[in-house]
């Protein structure tokens, strides 16, 4: 008899392992994880929060860079990277295996500063560039003077902040200036790191635009919201139509007004268009096209698709403009769309 309790209580232990193992699975299967870029994260995260209450998912995500978004990728620890620099095509043939790339808002780089009493400046690309080379050290500099008549400038260093991590907003921000400026795409050049002649660096976009706030004097570069969330005042940057332009929704949008290659893979600063603000782009979700790696589940690809396919939906869509951010236009979300539906799991398409 005791033998026989005994046996089914082994079973019963055997079978809740089972179920254990099985809930385990499962609950697996819904919970998403990503990491990358912290220009987009405020939008991520009411997104990803709102997507977990509709659709019972539980979806993770780790503001550590563009650079370390696409490093984790590359590791496969996560399902989805982000970045704001999309990949070279050396950084592609360099993945393990091929990867897509899915817009999902606009966003501005913000010049933000800090001078006590001045809520506003302007700023042309060679004084913008020549502050952030160290060619122009001080706020009563004769360049910033001429653009900026009525404007009393103390007399005060500049102190330049920029990023120390390896970062889309860095490469949209040097992207610019290389495309402005002859001497800064012949010295220091773009890139999510460059070796920058002045200046303090700080990690993240909330980290620049946290030391921008403590330090008077200091100038920076910083996604849009994170300007907007702190209340710190920022430059109009003059475009390419001669307009001195404040990044705003509409003046990204605007940015967003130009021809889109089929892989979505293009940079919008400069543009010529004359309401657009001069620095902004795209950011992305990077995905691999063949989903069956890592022992992953079929599942596992499929509710990563769904939730990054609802992002480009209008619901979606709203939340960033909420924030700050420039929604996709539908003929970009529409090309979005159509690059998910050709990622597949072992030669089987993964969204229909």
């Amino acid at each position: 008899m005791k033998k026989r309790i005994i046996l089914v209580a082994v079973l019963a232990i055997i079978a809740l392992g089972l179920v254990i193992t099985i809930l385990s699975k499962n609950a697996g299967s819904k919970t998403i994880s990503g990491a990358g870029a912290t220009f987009p994260q405020p939008f991520y995260n009411a997104a990803f929060i709102t997507y977990g209450h509709l659709a019972h998912v539980k979806v993770t995500y780790g503001g550590i860079g563009s650079g370390g978004g696409i490093r984790s990728l590359k590791d496969k620890v996560v399902d989805f990277g982000a970045s704001d620099a999309f990949l070279s095509d050396k950084e592609m043939n360099e993945m393990p295996a091929p990867v897509v790339h899915i817009p999902t808002c606009c966003g501005a780089v913000v010049i933000a500063f800090n001078l006590p009493g001045i809520k506003q400046i302007k700023l042309t690309p060679d004084v913008l560039a020549a502050i952030f080379s160290g060619k122009i050290k001080n706020w009563n500099s004769t360049e910033l003077k001429k653009i900026n008549s009525g404007i009393h400038f103390p007399n005060k260093a500049i102190v330049v902040i920029h990023r120390s991590d390896g970062s889309g907003t860095t490469n949209m921000f040097t992207d610019y200036l290389s495309k402005v400026d002859a001497a800064w795409r012949a010295k220091i050049g773009s890139g999510k790191t460059v070796n920058w002649p002045v200046g303090i660096g700080a990690k993240g976009n909330p980290g620049v635009a946290g030391a921008i706030h403590q330090t008077v004097g200091s100038i920076g570069y910083v996604g849009s919201e994170y300007a907007f969330a702190q209340h710190q005042p920022s430059a109009l940057v003059q475009n390419k139509s001669g307009n001195f332009i404040e990044a705003s929704v509409a003046s990204v949008s605007a940015a967003a007004q130009c021809a889109i290659p089929a892989d979505t893979r293009v940079m919008l600063n400069n543009s010529s268009a004359k309401d657009a603000y001069p620095i902004a782009g795209f950011t992305w979700l990077l995905l691999y096209k063949n989903q069956a790696y890592n022992n992953r589940s079929f599942a596992q690809a499929q509710a990563t698709l769904k939730l990054v396919d609802w992002m480009l939906d209008h619901d979606a869509q709203k939340i960033a403009s909420k924030v700050n951010y420039a929604p996709l236009a539908p003929n970009v979300a529409a090309k979005a769309k159509a690059i998910l539906r050709t990622i597949t799991y072992n030669g089987k398409r993964v969204l229909k």
